[in-house]
């Protein structure tokens, strides 16, 4: 099926095609994250040890690492069939393969499957935002395209604890999630379209440069040697740089309920419905901060701030410079959350419009292959991250599979009965633990803020503005060049 668009779209037009893909992008990530959910309840399900769980979403970064660079191939080939039929895969995948699993080896590899594909499509669907957006909008689409990922850990979370106390099987969440992935295949199949390759390689800076372009369209010709041009430190060190930042969002969207459920005993609804309040921060801030980016016309100011300020929260709050004895209940948590998540995303969705401005300094025609890069740096740093955790935090299993102790013992508690010794040893042990878990995840916290200060200092290999006043003064220089191509 041919969906290539041979002139640039009018504003109404372009506008639905990325709110289509934002929507893939939210499905998608629901798909991500939905087992981050349910963790505590697939460890005890398939007798699956905390090693083993990060062990294997390491590996599954892994291979989604090496499958991004497979989507810098769109380029060449395009963005919008991959993204239809990937997003199909992965809805059959979530449908029957995963609810079909009873044993952790065979929920890994359904798990390595899904972070194949995911891996390729979702360095295609930012470049089908950049394709459809102007550097002039540029970091308030993409601040809708981040929200993707924010939306589907807040879809994870709100379906969870919504239903988890009433159904707690954890299959049942895979299935609602494949559902919506489904319909929303339904509506890509139908209506997603992309620009034709010599439209989607012209830098587009105002809505005015589309005659421009659809102009010089005719005589492009294309680059040679695509990796090689883009392996430049600008654009390997800031995705490094957003990478390290991004540390705690990972971690938390694989191990936030495990932390709150092993560290202030609250139960997966619970802990979800926690989650909610920070998902839902980073979503507006997300938004927030790409609208007044593109109303000052800079970028680096935000990713300053946000990675400041989510750095020091991290580091003050969570990290080993917290209070001794700190132990917020659920208010002061939240409170904490949606500061983070807000700094993370205000950071993020700049981030994501300097990068692409980036890539189009060396080459519009490539964006996708250095979107394929940042996509393969981001997943090996969290593949390394994620095998560097249980090295970190070694006592989580005991405590997730502690339930059955906790309730005899309360059982016994209650009615004033004797503690036989096997359970009152048990309780020891998982005393010890949770004493232990709590001063270990500081110290990973610790290193996620570590990972945001790296960010802060990268940014300034970023191309862009500081200044407000010179950002306005290169917009009217292009207005008025733009008057004269148009005018000869």
């Amino acid at each position: 099926m041919s969906r290539q668009l041979d002139h640039y779209p009018d504003p109404a037009r372009r506008r639905r095609q990325l709110a289509l893909v934002v929507l893939i992008t939210i499905a998608l990530y629901y798909a991500l994250y939905v087992g981050g959910g349910v963790t505590p309840l697939v460890m005890r399900d398939l007798h699956m040890p905390f090693t083993y769980l990060v062990g294997l979403l390491a590996i599954a970064n892994a291979v989604g690492a090496f499958a991004s660079l497979l989507a810098g191939l769109t380029d060449r080939f395009g963005r919008a069939n991959l993204v239809v039929y990937g997003l199909l895969i992965v809805a059959l995948l979530t449908i029957f393969a995963v609810p079909a699993v009873h044993t952790r080896l065979g929920y890994a590899l359904v798990s390595i499957a899904v972070g194949f594909v995911e891996g390729i499509i979702l360095v295609a669907t930012p470049a089908l935002i950049r394709d459809f957006s102007p550097q002039i909008g540029r970091a308030t689409a993409m601040g809708f395209w981040t929200i993707g990922p924010v939306l589907g850990s807040l879809l994870t979370s709100a379906v969870n604890s919504a239903t988890l106390p009433t159904n707690p099987d954890w299959r049942t969440q895979f299935l609602y999630c494949g559902y919506i992935c489904a319909g929303v295949w339904v509506l890509a199949l139908l209506f997603l379209r992309e620009l034709a390759p010599a439209l989607r390689n012209q830098v587009m800076v105002t809505e005015r440069d589309r005659l421009i372009n659809e102009g010089r369209a005719r005589t492009q010709t294309r680059a040679p040697h695509p990796w090689r041009r883009l392996l430049h430190p600008r654009i390997i060190l800031s995705a490094l740089g957003v990478s390290l930042l991004l540390l705690v969002y990972f971690t938390t969207v694989a191990f936030g309920v495990v932390y709150l459920v092993t560290v202030f005993g609250f139960t997966p609804a619970r802990a979800n419905a926690l989650l909610n309040f920070a998902w839902a921060a980073n979503a507006l801030a997300l938004i927030g901060a790409g609208v007044w980016s593109d109303v000052l016309g800079v970028r680096k100011p935000f990713m300053l701030a946000g990675g400041i300020g989510a750095g020091l929260l991290v580091g003050v709050f969570m990290g080993p410079l917290s209070p001794p004895g700190l132990h917020p209940g659920l208010p002061a948590m939240a409170v904490i959350g949606i500061w983070i998540a807000a700094l993370l995303g205000a950071a993020y969705a700049t981030w994501m419009a300097s990068f692409t401005e980036t890539i189009e300094a060396q080459d519009a025609a490539l964006t996708a292959t250095g979107l394929a890069i940042w996509g393969w740096i981001l997943r090996l740093v969290v593949t390394a991250s994620f095998l560097a955790l249980p090295h970190v935090v070694t006592t989580v299993t005991p405590l997730v599979e502690a339930g059955p102790a906790i309730d005899a013992f309360k059982e016994l508690s209650a009615r004033h009965a004797p503690i036989p010794p096997d359970l009152a040893a048990r309780m020891a042990e998982i005393v010890h633990a949770a004493t232990s878990t709590a001063a270990q995840w500081q110290d990973w916290f610790g290193i996620c803020a570590l990972g945001a200060a790296v960010f802060v200092a990268l940014i300034f290999t970023m191309g862009g503005y500081w200044s407000p006043q010179r950002a306005r003064a290169e917009r009217a220089a292009h207005e008025a060049w733009v008057d004269g191509q148009l005018a000869d």
